[in-house]
């Protein structure tokens, strides 16, 4: 038996190792084991995607953390380079391919020094802290001491990113100084004298009735403590660093192209968030084309209504006269609920596949409002107690024409990204990245296509609301111009917004914080039109190919089924559904 036994390891030990593991389960396995290194390196992105292993701690965010983790990134991509791609199924070969594209780019971020550049104009990683407390459990006492722990943690986190921005600014890798006028107002807000006026104190405002009263005595004590003792003296420290010797320091010129190694980064970032091997002129060139095209058909909305001057004069009279404008935040809020729930009663005619999780409609946080753009979706973990919610701002009110809400809310509501967002993490059979992945060009482009899907469910049937939207598909499309102008060709600050304010009925609030948005995120903004278009293209092609038997509910639940994708491969799933509509 022994000598069988040694016979059997020998030839074990000898046997090929490619053989060993077939290259499906090796991809799974490696997928598995990445996906549960990233949950320990990111634990706030960890408690966000619902698992709660890692509340009690923040990230690491040291630079001596971020080498080690760029070296882990070529590990996971030399591991991946040894699966025979050739042998794996359609689906994986989709998933490998997105796995490895994605390790590329962090390993070229990272060459190109992008961690040191983590402020954009609407804030940055010292918002999204004050809001960790909602995506964490409050049930027993090892969740609040989970949640003590990171307020604890939070003076060193500090401390490390600052040192990345301090670093950035000796390189001149920064947002542009131009960016940063009222910055401090992001910042302010969590600098309190009273730790119950604290956005970080929520959690402590109430315990269930069943928590043990002396524990929720002494950890609300605590939470007090440390609030007044750790998070606001960060809170002040960061804000002298950042009015002091941040906003100071920073760059003088507004470009991509101005920092070091500016226009092959943005080459690179035009790349990136398009996912499609497009240049800056060839974006700066569509866009053109379809300011023009878009321009023509607001044109004739304008002469529908009868309005007797020129088009700069409409867009004067849409932002001055007080009809299109709510009077109270209540009013604004209202508006959209309703009609988001009207899209609601919409979907089942336009997709045969819905998501389980609902959403809510909430105010931007005060404390990002003024810098913030008109709304945006914030997402939630499907095994949560708390549903996606749909911000809408409601600060400047003279700043947010109801004649947009209806594209607004088709965007980031439904059928936008609530319902986009939703269905992928539903999704069973993709591994957990791809189902917590986000491609802008796929999830912006699906939104800006939600926006015209309004058009089919009897929305914008108002012409001023019809105008709106058209003011928001133009304004995508002086992002392709404005974005590229910006970062490739020189534009000024100034040259944008007049560009922006001349081509859409954006407030003149909007109009300043959008092209700040763009300057301090090059590229991110390219991702809509360009994602819009392909989904449209593709829809077009469907439908010309099927003819009358083309179904647009299984258009749709064929663009959404696989969760978010680059658009070469969104490209080469339609294709698929075309040949099996035609074969059936």
């Amino acid at each position: 038996m022994r000598w069988v036994l040694c016979t059997w390891l020998v030839s074990l030990a000898l046997a090929p190792a490619a053989s060993a593991v077939e290259p499906s389960e090796a991809l799974r396995t490696l997928f598995k084991e990445a996906w549960e290194e990233r949950l320990r390196e990111e634990p706030l992105f960890a408690t966000a995607a619902g698992d709660h292993r890692y509340d009690d701690r923040l990230p690491s965010a040291s630079h001596a953390d971020l080498e080690r983790q760029n070296a882990e990134s070529r590990h996971w991509l030399e591991r991946l380079a040894q699966i025979d791609r050739s042998a794996l199924s359609p689906a994986e070969r989709v998933s490998y391919d997105m796995f490895a594209g994605r390790l590329r780019d962090d390993l070229t971020e990272f060459d190109f020094g992008a961690y040191r550049m983590v402020l954009t104009a609407e804030g940055g990683f010292h918002n999204d802290l004050a809001r960790m407390w909602e995506q964490m459990p409050f049930a027993t006492v090892k969740d609040y001491e989970n949640y003590l722990s990171r307020l604890a943690a939070l003076p060193a986190y500090f401390e490390q990113e600052t040192a990345l921005l301090e670093e950035g600014l000796k390189a001149g890798f920064t947002p542009p100084q131009a960016v940063f006028a009222g910055f401090e107002s992001t910042i302010t807000p969590h600098i309190v004298d009273d730790a119950k006026k604290s956005a970080f104190y929520k959690p402590f405002e109430s315990f269930a009735d069943t928590f043990p009263k002396a524990a929720a005595s002494r950890l609300e004590a605590r939470g007090r403590q440390l609030i007044l003792e750790a998070v606001v003296p960060a809170y002040r420290r960061f804000l002298d660093f950042i009015t002091h010797r941040y906003i100071p320091g920073a760059r003088t010129t507004i470009g991509a192209s101005e920092l070091p190694r500016g226009q092959d980064y943005y080459r690179y970032l035009v790349r990136h968030f398009t996912t499609l091997e497009v240049t800056p002129e060839q974006v700066h060139q569509l866009g053109l084309e379809e300011v023009a095209r878009i321009r023509a058909e607001m044109q004739q909305v304008i002469a529908s209504v009868g309005f007797q001057g020129s088009f700069a004069e409409f867009l004067h009279f849409l932002r001055t006269d007080p009809r299109f404008y709510a009077k109270t935040p209540d009013q604004l809020l209202k508006e959209a609920s309703f009609i988001a729930k009207k899209m609601d009663g919409k979907l089942p005619s336009l997709f045969g596949r819905l998501p389980r999780q609902p959403y809510g409609v909430e105010p931007v946080p005060a404390d990002l409002a003024p810098k913030y753009t008109g709304g945006r979706y914030v997402e939630a973990p499907l095994d949560g107690k708390r549903a996606g919610t749909y911000w809408v701002n409601t600060y400047a009110l003279e700043s947010r024409p109801l004649y947009t809400l209806e594209a607004l809310t088709l965007h980031e509501a439904v059928p936008g990204h609530h319902l986009q967002i939703s269905l992928q993490k539903e999704l069973t059979g993709l591994p957990d990245f791809r189902r917590f992945a986000y491609v802008n060009a796929f999830g912006e482009g699906w939104g800006l296509y939600s926006e015209h899907l309004g058009l089919e469910a009897g929305f914008y049937t108002d012409p001023y609301s019809n105008f709106g939207r058209l003011t928001y598909e133009m304004w995508r499309a002086c992002r392709l111009v404005v974005d590229t102008g910006l970062h490739a060709m020189g534009w000024s600050r100034q040259q944008a917004m007049d560009y922006l304010a001349g081509n859409t009925a954006l407030s003149l609030h909007e109009v300043e914080t959008e092209t700040d948005r763009y300057i301090s995120w090059p590229g991110q903004a390219l991702s809509y039109k360009m994602g819009e278009l392909k989904i449209r293209e593709l829809r077009k092609k469907a439908e010309a190919e099927l003819g009358p038997n083309f179904d647009l509910r299984a258009f749709h639940d064929a663009v959404l089924a696989n969760g978010t994708v680059p658009l070469t491969v969104l490209e080469d799933q339609i294709n698929d559904f075309i040949a099996r509509a035609k074969a059936n």
